[in-house]
C-alpha cells in the first residue's frame, strides 16, 4: 500500500507482514521508533509475535540467538554504541549460522557522543560474518527487510539491514509497503537448518582448537562468496514480485561512458543522482554506483559496474584512521584486477550527520572530473580549526589539499 509514512513505522509494518515469532527489543536513537511501532502492533493484535523487552543490547542479540537456535524466526534492531555493546553475540550469532535480521539505524559511534548519522558503526562489524545490506531510501529499507528474511534463511547466516538513522528513520516519504499477502507469496514459513530439541539434545557453539579453527573461519569466508548469487537472485525475484528494484548487489545510474564514476551507499545516493544529471546538462559525464550489498561485497558485479571508469571515487560516511577508507579496500582490489592505472580517491563526508550538501559534492565531483583530488579528503573539513588545534598541541602538520 503506498502511503506517507515515516521510515521506522515503513520498517516496522515491512517486519511485522514477515511474520517474526520472536521480537526482541532494546531502544537506542534512532532505532527506538521501528521496535516501539512494532510493539504498539503485537498490543493491538496485529502482530502475533513474542515481544520480549530485555536489559540491554547485548541481552537483545543473545535472546534473538536463543530464539533462533530453537527454530523461531527472530529480528531486534539496535545503532552505534548498542551494536558495540553486542558484538560478542553478533560474532556468536554468524558462527552458529543464525538466520536472525537485524535493522542498524546507522549512527556514529563515539567519543565524542553524537547521535546522528554516519556508517562507522556497521562498517566496524565488517569481518564479523553477518551479511550487510545499505538502503538507499525508505523505499528499500523495506524491501529490504522482506528480502534480508529470504536471504538469511535460505543461506542460515544472520542478515543486518542498514539504514541511515534520522536521515531515513525519522524521514516522512511515500513508501509502498509491503502488504501481508504479498511477503507471504515471497517469503516461505520458516524451516530451520539447525534447531535444538530437548528430545534429541546437542551442543552448539563448543570450543574448536587449533587443528580445526582455520577451516572453521574458511567456511564463514565460502560462504560469504556464496551469498552474492543468492542476494543477486533474491533482488530479481523480490523485483519480479513485487514490480520494483530493489535489492540486489549493487544499481548503476549514469555510467555508461561514464570516465568518472562515484560509488556509495545510503541515503547520499539520491543527492548524488541530482548532482550528476546537473553535471551531465553540462557535458561533464560522471557516473554513479549504489553499492547495497556491502557483505558479501559483489566483486566481480563492481568490476563489470567500473568497467569503463577511468577514475574512481569512493564518497564514504566512515573512514579508518590513520588508513583511509573503508569500502576503498574492496574497491582497491577490484580495480587492482584490471592493473590499468585508474585512479582512486576516498573522499570521507557526512562523519556524525555533518550535511552533505549538493554544493559541495558538485564542487567535489568537478574536481574529480579534473583529476585534481587527493588520494584522500575530507569534504567540508574545517582546516582552520584542524590547524589550531594542531599548533595547540605543538604537531604541525600537512592538511589534504582541496579540504575546504
Amino acid at each position: 500500500m503506498l502511503r506517507e509514512i515515516e521510515g521506522s513505522k515503513a520498517v516496522a509494518a515491512a517486519v511485522a507482514a514477515c511474520r517474526p515469532d520472536v521480537v526482541c527489543a532494546y531502544p537506542i536513537s534512532p532505532q527506538t521508533h521501528i521496535v516501539e511501532e512494532l510493539s504498539r502492533l503485537v498490543k493491538v493484535g496485529r502482530l502475533d509475535s513474542q515481544y520480549v523487552n530485555v536489559e540491554s543490547e547485548f541481552a537483545a542479540q543473545s535472546v534473538a540467538i536463543g530464539a533462533s537456535a530453537v527454530g523461531a524466526r527472530a529480528y531486534t534492531a539496535t545503532a552505534s554504541q548498542g551494536l558495540l555493546y553486542m558484538v560478542e553475540a553478533v560474532y556468536n550469532a554468524a558462527g552458529l549460522g543464525l538466520p536472525i535480521v537485524m535493522t542498524v539505524a546507522n549512527r556514529a559511534i563515539g567519543a565524542p557522543i553524537n547521535i546522528w548519522n554516519d556508517q562507522t558503526d556497521t562498517m566496524s562489524q565488517r569481518d564479523c560474518g553477518w551479511l550487510q545490506l545499505f538502503a538507499a531510501d525508505n523505499q528499500e529499507a523495506a524491501d529490504l527487510h522482506v528480502q534480508a528474511f529470504r536471504i538469511a534463511e535460505e543461506l542460515s547466516l544472520p542478515v543486518m539491514v542498514c539504514m541511515d538513522g534520522f536521515v531515513l528513520t525519522h524521514a516522512v516519504e511515500r513508501v509502498d509497503v509491503p502488504e501481508l499477502e504479498q511477503v507471504d507469496a515471497f517469503l516461505p514459513p520458516f524451516v530451520p537448518v539447525q534447531r535444538l530439541d530437548p528430545d534429541d539434545p546437542v551442543t552448539i557453539g563448543a570450543m574448536v582448537g587449533p587443528e580445526a579453527f582455520t577451516e572453521v573461519r574458511y567456511l564463514a569466508h565460502r560462504r560469504q562468496l556464496d551469498a552474492v548469487d543468492v542476494v543477486e537472485r533474491v533482488g530479481r525475484e523480490f523485483a519480479q514480485a513485487f514490480g520494483r528494484d530493489s535489492g540486489g548487489l549493487l544499481h548503476c545510474y549514469r555510467t555508461e561512458g561514464a570516465e568518472t564514476v562515484v560509488v556509495a551507499l545510503g541515503s547520499v545516493t539520491g543527492t548524488l543522482k541530482d548532482v550528476i544529471d546537473a553535471l551531465w546538462d553540462q557535458g561533464q559525464e560522471v557516473g554513479l554506483v549504489s553499492l547495497t550489498s556491502f557483505r558479501p561485497f559483489p566483486h566481480e558485479a563492481m568490476a563489470r559496474a567500473l568497467a569503463g571508469a577511468r577514475r574512481v571515487v569512493s564518497l564514504e560516511r566512515a573512514f579508518s584512521p590513520g588508513r583511509g577508507g573503508v569500502v576503498e579496500q574492496d574497491l582497491r582490489r577490484v580495480l587492482w584486477d584490471r592493473r590499468d592505472g585508474v585512479g582512486l580517491t576516498t573522499v570521507v563526508a557526512g562523519l556524525g550527520g555533518r550535511d552533505i550538501t549538493s554544493a559541495s559534492l558538485r564542487v567535489l565531483l568537478e574536481r574529480a572530473v579534473r583529476g585534481e583530488l587527493e588520494p584522500l579528503e575530507f569534504l567540508d573539513l574545517d582546516t582552520a580549526a584542524v590547524a589550531a588545534h594542531l599548533s595547540a598541541v605543538g604537531v604541525p602538520a600537512p592538511l589534504t589539499e582541496g579540504a575546504e
